[in-house]
């Protein structure tokens, strides 16, 4: 953890994966990110996959370093608790609806400058996940093997729900954007950020929205080939199967030459009357004919020799791990200072965990927080955010308002 925001407090109350996002970034630059749940837990509290011990690993992974609060949020005096929490603090992360008891305008009545991000379906109110706005787009059905049939061929999800995280990293922007304009003007601001507007104006801003208008279609399937460039998955003579890229001529060249294929390209160069270095455009269009030569090149070689020449060569390549392989590789993970020693986890279970993803050079990242039990600071935050005796915060935690720590509930 930075400390970049160690004078910047955040209440969110949220679910799942983009609105934990936000304040998980937030809190890695060191705000004191104090997550407010359901004294049960929230919505995604169980979420798969559990330990033995019923702890998800989800959840702990996306509340590291943040505070965590319960409260009885089906009673009127619980909710009454943590709109008065938000305002005091003065600034809140949520993907509760607008209508609900946390609207902007409730917060807002006790706070004038109050400043709120609320993660949203779509624009117009409808609910959303990740891959219902994803079969929207049409990603899915631009993915799988080239030779389906279009009118035909079923849509191909994505594992990683990769809207819910730009949407959470876009969320964080958006809500240091409006405290810096209310530092500015001492104005507050509510931030409305739909799930579906981050995906459609995603592609949008990658041209695609723009492209299938002008061609008045849609988007071949290319299988793994990189789409307007040189690059695609080759199989070695020993069975791994590699990822290779070239955006460059310097990246070109170097793969031409790890792969033995000088007099072969130019050869056919001369017979198409093109020059493949000229940019991305020749290598594209011609992508079957060369793809043919580099996996004939591929096929002759092991991956230990091919991978020294392209080493040798500065190549952009990668190969293909499993998840698993990913998460033992000494490169990845062991050796990357993006990992620091595991914390005291909720689970019980060591592992390797991130500090934030920036790299801040001559400034101390600080090892990795653990997620906090739920309920583990209902107290401190009371007392200290709100001004509540010890007497008062007994009553509510003898009447059900307030948990406490479930340390030792699971």
């Amino acid at each position: 953890m930075y400390r970049l925001l160690a004078d910047l407090a955040i209440v969110e109350v949220s679910s799942f994966v983009a609105s934990p996002t936000a304040g998980l970034y937030c809190a890695q630059m060191g705000a004191e990110v104090i997550r407010v749940d359901h004294k049960a837990g929230g919505l995604d509290y169980n979420r798969y996959m559990l330990t033995r011990e019923g702890r998800s690993l989800s959840w702990e992974n996306l509340n590291r370093a943040k505070k965590s609060l319960a409260l009885d949020l089906q009673s009127p005096e619980g909710r009454e608790l943590l709109v008065e929490l938000a305002a005091k603090v003065g600034q809140c992360i949520t993907n509760l609806p607008e209508a609900s008891f946390l609207s902007h305008k409730a917060m807002q009545a006790r706070r004038a400058d109050m400043v709120s991000l609320r993660i949203m379906g779509w624009h117009d109110g409808r609910q959303a996940m990740d891959f219902t706005v994803n079969a929207a787009t049409g990603y899915p059905l631009m993915t799988g093997p080239e030779d389906w049939d279009p009118s035909s061929a079923p849509p191909v999800n994505q594992v990683l729900p990769a809207w819910d995280f730009i949407t959470g990293a876009y969320g964080a922007f958006a809500l240091l954007a409006a405290l810096h304009h209310r530092d500015r003007t001492g104005e507050g601001s509510e931030v409305r950020l739909p799930l579906g507007d981050v995906a459609i104006g995603t592609m949008a801003n990658a041209g695609l929205l723009a492209e299938v208008l002008y061609r008045g279609g849609n988007r071949e399937r290319l299988g793994n080939a990189i789409w307007g460039a040189f690059g695609r998955d080759f199989c070695s003579r020993d069975g791994v199967r590699f990822m290779v890229a070239a955006l460059t001529p310097k990246q070109w060249h170097g793969l031409v030459r790890a792969f033995a294929l000088e007099e072969a390209i130019a050869a056919l160069e001369a017979e198409l009357g093109v020059r493949f270095a000229e940019g991305d455009t020749p290598r594209f269009v011609h992508r079957a004919a060369l793809f043919a030569l580099f996996q004939q090149a591929a096929g002759a070689m092991d991956y230990q020799v091919l991978e020294a020449r392209m080493a040798a060569e500065g190549c952009t390549y990668e190969r293909y791990r499993t998840a698993f392989e990913a998460a033992n590789d000494p490169v990845l993970v062991a050796g990357n200072p993006l990992f620091g020693p595991s914390p005291a986890n909720p689970s019980g279970f060591a592992y390797p965990a991130t500090r934030s993803f920036a790299n801040l050079p001559g400034q101390a990242a600080g090892d990795p927080a653990p997620a906090p039990y739920l309920g583990e600071h209902s107290e401190e935050v009371l007392a200290e955010r709100l001004g509540l005796s010890s007497g008062e915060i007994g009553r509510l935690v003898d009447a059900g308002i307030v948990a406490l720590s479930d340390k030792d509930a699971k």
